[in-house]
């Protein structure tokens, strides 16, 4: 095997022929901009604002309003990203196929591999989200569901272990017991996972139906809350805006990060939509716009309502009305959840499938993947799987550990999605002036050469003005603080690299940005993220090279070539 072959690259003009008129035109191109927008949305107002927020508050206080929109920004650069790759690669794959175009099939076997992570394992932190809000809707109602199948299993034996009264000692004690094993798992997140994949099985129409409807009907019940909540602010909860300093703002990067996730997941709906170059990019970034709003308002009323470290719960929103005493909004919030994580879940479940169905077709994954259903023109045998694997580890899991593991893969996509950008050919001028005569999105060049070493050195300067010891501080390694500072030497060593790069290569600025932004928020991952997204990276790797690398058309391509010659 040579070693060049693991980055042979996929040709432009291949890739426009699989998802076009060619051999994979069978899905219904259905959707438009409205559509692919309220998808987005649906992908990112769900767990980030009703579960994940929380914890972010927690950790940062008011101040959590920074990384908010140090978040945005970096995923708004990313998002131009996207769309440039979106308008000139209007297929199925998202990140997958974006960067067999940029860096090679290793890479996008990479990336598949972290998408996995993205799409169907983050549906496990949102299905067990959506449990909690589900429960508290039964209960207003005077429906009450027994312990044992309201919770998993690990939280269950954690709170055995640890004596802690609540839930999962209820659970641990009265579960019923076969063999000596206590049946113990959340019902309701396993019930959703299954409804979910049946309707997405079924087709994408009616998917866009129900995702819709959840969208209008979360976005109203969020303004309900910014505006009754706006009367109970506290502005003396507002201070000290930073309890924790600016460290304790980037400790909830795992939280926040994880509320942007799903503006990408509208890129998979390429060979769905009506006008892909044209919609797709627009969807992705009016999503982005409309959902930074409501993060950065949200932060400031849940942190205005109550103390921040009141915050730290698994349903914030329902815990502050709770406080309150206003039962009538805690069961609308309740309502408002469960259609948030519903519609989430959804957008999630019908990403992973199509890019499981684009790597299907390289043959890095079996061809059964890539199968299209007669009737409902769907990946039926690939959305299966995708119920199976996000249904099974619901039984042996628990939400935190899903949390973390699926915010670091996500930023590693986006890096590489950035990074591809800078890497892709520059298109002729007769190729530009027919973008923008057909509508399709481009990204405006603005040469770096200059601006963006002198924006490195200005924010170097200006943190040493402000936080004169930050420097020393980070730079001092001793055994107390490497997993927190070596990272940020990393960082600080790749800007100074990628700054006489631009110089050189005079490399177009909005990427850039984008790439040195998300990996900034790479920094804030603890160390245990690192370890289990390396192990997660290398069974990945043991795949691709036992089967895709083998079985890849690209591969077969070659020896064909080899045998004709």
């Amino acid at each position: 095997m040579s070693f060049l072959q693991l980055f042979r690259k996929k040709s432009l003009d291949t890739i426009l022929k699989q998802g076009g008129d060619g051999e994979h035109s069978g899905l219904n191109k259905v959707l438009t901009v409205k559509d692919l927008t309220f998808f987005g949305i649906a992908a990112i107002i769900g767990g980030g604002t009703f579960s994940a927020i929380g914890n972010a508050c927690f950790s940062g206080g008011p101040g959590v309003i920074l990384l908010y929109i140090i978040c945005a920004v970096a995923c708004g650069f990313t998002a131009m990203c996207y769309a440039e790759f979106a308008s000139r690669v209007p297929v199925s794959g998202s990140a997958y196929t974006y960067a067999y175009v940029s860096f090679g099939e290793l890479f996008a076997w990479i990336i598949g591999w972290a998408l996995l992570m993205e799409y169907s394992i983050g549906n496990i932190y949102i299905a067990f989200s959506w449990s909690g809000y589900f429960t508290n809707l039964l209960e207003s109602f005077h429906l009450h569901l027994p312990e044992w199948l309201t919770i998993n299993y690990k939280s269950a034996h954690a709170a055995f272990l640890e004596n802690k009264m609540g839930e999962g000692l209820l659970a641990w004690q009265n579960a019923p017991q076969i063999g000596g094993l206590r049946i113990i798992f959340d019902m309701p997140a396993v019930v959703v996972n299954i409804l979910i994949t049946y309707l997405i099985y079924k087709g994408t129409s009616e998917s866009k139906n129900v995702s819709n409807f959840m969208v209008y009907l979360k976005l109203i019940i969020i303004l309900l809350v910014i505006i009754v909540g706006a009367f109970y602010i506290d502005i003396d909860n507002w201070t000290p805006f930073m309890p924790n300093g600016f460290k304790g703002v980037m400790a909830g990067v795992s939280a926040v990060f994880f509320a942007y996730i799903g503006f990408d997941a509208v890129s998979t709906l390429a060979e769905e939509s009506k006008n892909p170059q044209r919609d797709l990019p627009k969807g992705m970034i009016y999503s982005l716009i409309v959902c930074t709003v409501v993060y950065i308002i949200l932060a400031l009323v849940l942190t205005g309502m109550v103390k921040y470290d009141l915050l730290g719960v698994s349903d914030p929103l329902a815990e502050i009305f709770a406080i309150k005493g206003m039962k009538w909004m805690l069961f609308i919030v309740s309502i408002a959840a469960v259609a948030a994580m519903t519609s989430v879940m959804l957008v999630f479940q019908m990403g992973q499938p199509r890019i499981w169905m684009t790597m299907s077709r390289d043959g890095l994954m079996p061809k059964k993947f890539s199968e299209i259903h007669p009737k409902h023109k769907t990946p039926g045998f690939a959305t299966i799987i995708t119920g199976v694997v996000v249904g099974l580890p619901i039984f042996f899991t628990d939400e935190n550990f899903v949390l973390d593991f699926t915010s670091i893969g996500t930023l590693f996509a986006f890096v590489l999605v950035c990074g591809g950008v800078l890497m892709l050919s520059p298109q002729s001028e007769a190729e530009l002036a027919e973008r923008a005569t057909k509508g399709k999105f481009k990204i405006p060049y603005i040469n770096s050469r200059y601006i963006f070493p002198a924006f490195v050195a200005g924010a170097a300067i200006l943190i040493n003005y402000l936080y004169p010891t930050y420097f020393a501080e980070t730079l001092n390694i001793s055994e107390g603080n490497m997993a927190t500072n070596l990272p940020l030497i990393i960082f600080f060593i790749f800007t100074i690299i990628m700054s006489v790069v631009a110089f050189i290569k005079h490399l177009s600025l909005i990427p850039l940005l984008g790439l040195i932004s998300c990996c900034y928020l790479l920094t804030g991952m603890a160390v245990s993220n690192w370890k289990w997204f390396g192990v997660w990276l290398v069974i990945g790797l043991v795949i691709y090279l036992a089967y895709g690398f083998r079985k890849s058309k690209l591969n077969k391509n070659r020896i064909e070539a080899t045998i004709e010659d």
